[in-house]
């Protein structure tokens, strides 16, 4: 493999690794988001669980848990989304990895 064409390889592995990077990052903030809305949803569960009065249960589930629960849902997707993400560019590092070293090889 040419310096110059095993160069520009590295240089784009250098930008995945920054993009996945970014991907991490966002996905920590998402997890911890998610465990926060699962503590939030549990905690209302029980609140509600413990509550005999049916009004303010009622209450309790329009003002707390069917938020938390379309947030959970929500974040829960988005982990989901950003987990694939990871994957992709975790291929596009392995194949350039690949690429540079079996070239250099030959």
């Amino acid at each position: 493999m040419e310096p110059y064409v095993k160069d520009a390889l590295l240089e784009w592995k250098d930008e995945i690794e920054q993009q996945k990077k970014e991907i991490d990052e966002e996905y920590e903030k998402v997890k911890t988001e998610l465990q926060l809305y699962s503590y939030k949803f549990g905690i209302t569960k029980q609140v509600i669980q413990s509550t005999i009065n049916e009004e303010m249960i009622k209450n309790i589930k329009k003002t707390y848990q069917q938020p938390f629960e379309e947030k959970y849902n929500e974040l829960k997707q988005q982990l989901k989304k950003l987990e694939e993400k990871r994957s992709v560019f975790n291929m596009f590092v392995e194949k350039i990895e690949i690429a540079s070293v079996k070239e250099s090889n030959s």
